[in-house]
């Protein structure tokens, strides 16, 4: 079975098992058409045209090390933020910026990076638990770049041969991109970072891969919030009175699969719904258009929920 397939196969057979997290399911069409009727449905995010050469293997660099360190959401409140406004855009900003004035750092440099380094590009305090983690996932990006691809990120991209897929599937069992989580005995692959790193490096042009739309929602902790502050998933009121609190969800644990499991089942049935009405619309786009919407001050009030994992 392709591994989105999997995945979309385990998330549906969660949400038909879930206890603490509910799809519901009557919404689901009147949901699809309101973000169509708003603009928001309309066309696939934009996709740069294909890039070759240094300017190739320069973006490709860029997005796996963002995307590899793209996770932490649990610790973002306590990370020190200056100029941005979020705990990803501080860490985008922070690996822009390296790249802006230093370049890409070589698969060997990321093999041997330390915490001390990474605190000085995203300005945050070296002894921080998160910037270890940071730390170990870039170790592995660099070493599995050295040990398979001669050091050479777009040679990783071009043995995927212009499938979103087959990169998703070498990337999945990389302890830089691992997500998958246990429930009820099954094994549950969710794949947040492998896909989006897929979906990125789609947009950025340096790769096009033909399979883009067999990509799932990136399963984090603010697309489910706004599906279930637009009543498209709901949680049972013990969960969210944990949530409101700020008590972290622990990852893996029951509640933290549903929710992530449900918003990958939720946002299938939005774009099977989309679809029959005529949208040309994706997984991915549907995902970037909720997570956009999530920037809003009406969602950013409401807490949501929070886990520690590398995941997201």
């Amino acid at each position: 079975m392709v591994i989105t397939e999997e995945i979309r196969d385990a998330c549906a057979w969660v949400a038909g098992r879930a206890r603490s997290v509910r799809v519901v399911h009557g919404a689901v069409a009147s949901y699809a058409e309101s973000l169509a009727l708003r603009g928001g449905l309309t066309a696939p995010g934009a996709v740069n045209p294909p890039l070759t050469g240094a300017e190739r293997e320069e973006a490709a660099a860029f997005w796996l090390t963002l995307d590899a360190i793209n996770f932490g959401s649990g610790w973002f409140p306590t990370l020190r933020k200056r100029t941005e406004p979020t705990g990803y855009r501080t860490i985008a900003a922070g690996v822009r910026r390296r790249f802006d004035e230093q370049g890409a750092w070589s698969a060997s440099a990321l093999a041997q990076i330390g915490p001390p380094e990474l605190a000085l590009v995203l300005d945050q305090d070296p002894d921080h638990e998160l910037l270890a983690l940071f730390a170990g996932s870039l170790r592995d990006l660099g070493t599995q770049l050295l040990h398979r691809y001669e050091g050479s990120f777009t040679a990783l991209v071009s043995e995927a041969r212009g499938s979103a897929i087959a990169l998703v599937t070498q990337l999945a069992g990389w302890e830089s991109f691992a997500d998958v989580s246990a429930y009820h005995g099954r094994e549950i692959p969710l794949l947040k970072r492998a896909q989006i790193a897929a979906a990125d490096l789609h947009r950025a042009g340096v790769a096009s891969f033909t399979d883009i739309s067999a990509l799932t929602l990136f399963a984090d902790n603010l697309v489910p919030h706004v599906l279930r502050l637009d009543g498209v998933l709901e949680f049972e009121p013990g969960l969210v009175n944990r949530i409101d609190r700020g008590d972290l969800i622990a990852h893996g644990s029951t509640e933290e699969v549903e929710i992530r499991a449900c918003a990958v089942h939720a946002v299938e049935l939005i774009v099977a719904a989309a679809q029959r009405s005529g949208a040309a619309v994706t997984a991915a786009h549907v995902d970037e258009v909720l997570w956009n919407r999530g920037q809003g001050t009406d969602y950013k009030s409401v807490p949501r929920h929070r886990s520690r994992t590398t995941a997201y």
